[in-house]
């Protein structure tokens, strides 16, 4: 895609276009518990970029990894894409009248049994950030097209728990970017560049 052409107009073109896969229930396999994250992106004046959060490192699960604001579903939430905007209020004080939610990516399942939902949300001005100090060690932002660059993701293989398993990392300025965000970054990149 020519990112000279990527504006609002576009991203809401692509995303009302866009059907995202969702993850098919096994019977016969464990319940997934719901999540939503949020995948702000930023119209800054040198162009779209991306809001990622470094979680703190004594967290229980995915202590120090890089990752969108976002959780799980709770009784409170009406839905996934509910709860992405309060743990984005609560993680980095992202208030939710500046975000302008405008679809969907696929659903990603964890290791840990949930079932993300990632809302992309466009954002013309964040306003002050703030980390929450409980759960997110530093707030930074990517430009978006680093990501759109399929070159920029690398495979990886690991053996968990005795299986196999394959994930897509995006090293970034020092820092490294796996797992479901990662996977989710990717299938935001596929999105926006067959779009083209």
């Amino acid at each position: 895609m020519d990112l000279s052409t990527l504006d609002h107009h576009n991203l809401r073109r692509i995303f009302a276009d866009y059907q995202p896969r969702p993850l098919a229930e096994h019977a016969e396999g464990p319940v997934l518990k719901p999540a939503g994250v949020l995948v702000p992106l930023v119209n800054r004046s040198e162009g779209w970029t991306v809001i990622l959060t470094q979680r703190t490192s004594d967290l229980t699960h995915h202590a120090g990894q890089i990752s969108f604001p976002g959780g799980r579903v709770d009784a409170d939430d009406a839905s996934p894409l509910a709860a992405a905007l309060r743990e984005a209020e609560e993680e980095i004080a992202l208030q939710p009248s500046r975000v302008e939610t405008i679809g969907e990516l696929d659903q990603y399942r964890t290791i840990t049994r949930y079932r993300i939902t990632p809302v992309i949300g466009l954002i013309e001005d964040p306003g002050p950030l703030k980390a929450d100090p409980s759960e997110v060690a530093e707030i930074f932002e990517v430009p978006l097209p680093f990501f759109l660059d399929a070159a920029n993701f690398e495979r990886h293989d690991r053996v968990v728990d005795g299986r196999h398993r394959a994930f897509y990392a995006v090293p970034y300025d020092g820092r490294f970017i796996w797992g479901a965000t990662a996977a989710m970054l990717r299938n935001l990149c596929t999105v926006v560049g067959s779009a083209s």
